[in-house]
């Protein structure tokens, strides 16, 4: 179809220009009799049926007024006044452009529909020592996996070979290759890059990370953002209206002439003029790049892992004064490390706390095992104590290592001032006595410093930390990143009064959570982030926008687009606007005529649309 329009558009144009030469070179033939005006005619009907098929069809919908109406009103006019040539430009030009703006519509499509490549159609199912091809559909939760290199990740599953890099670009935007460790979660859309992984399959297909990308984009492009909601309601009652003035252009002189004797009405001359208001007062570019830049914003942030559940999230981020960050998943990495052994005299302490933790799955377990490494030690009579610590025996020895408050019920003093450290404690003790201390903290993510004063250079006023850590972890936390508030011992419903309050001191809120308990407070704010690779399933539908890669620098890019966005919107409305003015205002005046009508009017569309796209370009304009 797209091959039949361009020939038809060649056609036309090569007739076009053919009778503006013969006309030229007084070619008898040609302007004998009726030849002229049919010559004219199939050039225009090769550009004008398709044209006057869609004015048509939108006129039975109850859209009279619509762009096609105009310009089949425009060059059918021009054919009654004589104006055979302007006729066929009119409608040639205006195919011509109305091609070209779909091409770019299609470009800013194409970065959406890419993603659907992320979705392999088969998976390779491991069943005892062979692997069996199935659609990701077919494959349950709990099965395994196998991925080779170069291959994409079909579901998202738990890593269970040894730590492998995966390309992740394609989801995040990241360039370098992430190595994932073992029990670890990999995407669905991720490109094992060098060698052959498997996976216990965690989520259903249609649950997957690239599923839900491709919902919510699709969801996205039916959330209109304000001014594209103003834009359509402008071309209802604006093209009305500029029908009205169009008819009036030729009737106002006409009562003139009655009236003012010296006054010479000339027909032709005034519907020519209203011909060039009507042309050139087509809200087509409009009505086009508005929605196309929101649209172009949705895609862009998409390929940078930030996906907006809808143009209007695009303008609410803008308008975002307070950033608010939950601490544990969201500017820390959700996992325990040792920062300190603090030991009284016993230099095995860490490797005989490992030995008794090191079938635990508890995070704090994990990242004392980890730390120890080779040097565990051995021990006897392992015993859990739920919500306390563990016991054992370490050769005549009886160790135990858990809170303080076990400490206590044990009635073993520890020194006072371990009352007071932020970190999480894993005290020790060796036959009823102290014996030393194991500090562990979550460790911050890489790009949270960066995050923070990403925001504010992108004009956020305020950044703030809300958690259900004690405050003197929070309060430490905040200190690192500068931060310009804090607060701790927060239950959700905490939160959301804490984000209520600060929507009521003035200016729009956002907030950024991955857990099942901030799904209140992410509803609560104006704008909700979600961090979409560990954040929790309720986090995600609850959120407005899902950072994919759960970095939190993301949060400024977002904010970033979204800014880009609304400018670009602004710049082609007023742009659009002032040229359509200016040129109505010479049409009236017979300075300005159909041909420069056409042009302005496919022009300005164009340059709009063509701007729109500008979006998906990494250069930052400066505002």
């Amino acid at each position: 179809m797209e091959k039949n329009e361009y020939i038809r558009q060649g056609l036309s144009l090569v007739m076009l220009i053919a009778g503006i030469i013969m006309k030229a070179c007084g070619v008898e033939w040609f302007l004998t009799g009726w030849v002229s005006l049919l010559w004219y005619v199939v050039a225009f009907l090769f550009v004008g049926l398709g044209v006057m098929r869609e004015a048509v069809e939108e006129a039975r919908k109850g859209d009279v007024f619509s762009e096609f109406m105009l310009m089949s009103v425009a060059s059918i006019g021009a054919f009654l006044i004589g104006e055979y040539p302007e006729a066929v430009a009119v409608m040639l030009f205006y195919s011509i452009g109305e091609a070209l703006q779909d091409m770019a519509v299609d470009r800013a499509r194409d970065n959406i529909k890419a993603l659907m490549a992320f979705r392999p159609d088969h998976a390779l199912v491991v069943v005892g020592d062979r692997t069996e091809e199935k659609s990701p559909e077919a494959v349950k939760i709990g099965e395994f996996i196998e991925v080779r290199p170069g291959e994409r990740v079909p579901l998202d599953g738990v890593l269970i070979t040894a730590a492998a890099a995966f390309d992740t670009a394609a989801l995040t935007g990241e360039s370098v290759p992430r190595t994932i460790e073992t029990g670890s979660e990999v995407m669905a859309g991720m490109i094992a890059a060098d060698t052959t992984v498997r996976l216990r399959v965690v989520r259903e297909s249609q649950d997957s990370a690239v599923s839900r990308i491709l919902n919510m984009v699709e969801q996205a492009s039916e959330r209109k953002a304000p001014a594209e909601l103003f834009i359509r309601r402008f071309a209802r009652i604006y093209t009305p209206i500029v029908i009205i003035l169009a008819a009036l252009t030729v009737l106002v002189p006409w009562v003139m002439s009655l009236f003012m004797p010296s006054f010479i009405y000339d027909f032709s001359t005034w519907f020519y003029r209203a011909l060039v208001f009507l042309v050139i007062s087509c809200p087509c570019a409009l009505v086009i790049s508005v929605p196309l830049s929101y649209f172009a914003g949705i895609g862009a942030a998409s390929t940078r892992g930030i996906l907006f559940k809808g143009g209007n999230l695009l303008d609410a981020v803008t308008h975002v004064e307070t950033v608010v960050f939950d601490k544990t998943g969201t500017l820390t990495r959700g996992e325990f490390r040792v920062v300190k052994v603090d030991e009284m005299g016993q230099n095995d302490m860490l490797g005989i706390v490992a030995a008794m933790e090191q079938d635990l799955s508890h995070p704090i377990a994990r990242a004392i095992v980890r730390e120890a490494g080779e040097e565990v030690e051995t021990v006897d009579a392992v015993r859990n104590h739920s919500g306390k610590g563990v016991s054992a025996i370490h050769g005549s020895d009886h160790w135990v290592a858990g809170t303080l408050q076990w400490l206590d019920e044990m009635g073993i003093s520890y020194p006072e001032e371990l009352k007071h450290v932020p970190e999480t404690i894993v005290a020790c003790a060796c036959n009823d006595k102290y014996a030393g201390c194991i500090l562990l903290a979550d460790t911050l993510k890489d790009d949270a410093a960066s995050a923070v004063s990403a925001l504010k250079k992108c004009g956020i006023k305020q950044v703030s930390i809300l958690s259900g850590d004690k405050q003197a972890l929070v309060d430490k936390v905040a200190a690192e990143l500068q931060v310009d508030s804090c607060c701790g011992d927060l239950l959700p419903d905490g939160k959301v009064g804490e984000i209520e309050r600060m929507r009521r001191e003035g200016g729009r809120v956002a907030f950024v959570g991955d857990g099942i308990n901030d799904a209140p407070v992410l509803a609560a704010s104006d704008v909700g982030f979600a961090m979409g690779a560990m954040g929790s399933d309720m986090a995600v539908e609850t959120a407005d926008v899902v950072i994919q890669d759960d970095s939190p620098a993301k949060v400024a890019e977002a904010v970033e687009i979204g800014k880009k966005t609304r400018f670009i919107v602004r710049e082609n409305i007023i742009f659009a606007i002032s040229v359509k003015i200016l040129i109505m205002i010479l049409g009236v005046l017979g300075a300005a005529n159909l041909w420069a009508a056409v042009f302005a009017d496919v022009g300005v569309a164009l340059l709009a649309v063509l701007n729109s796209l500008t979006i998906f370009f990494g250069n930052r304009r400066k505002r």
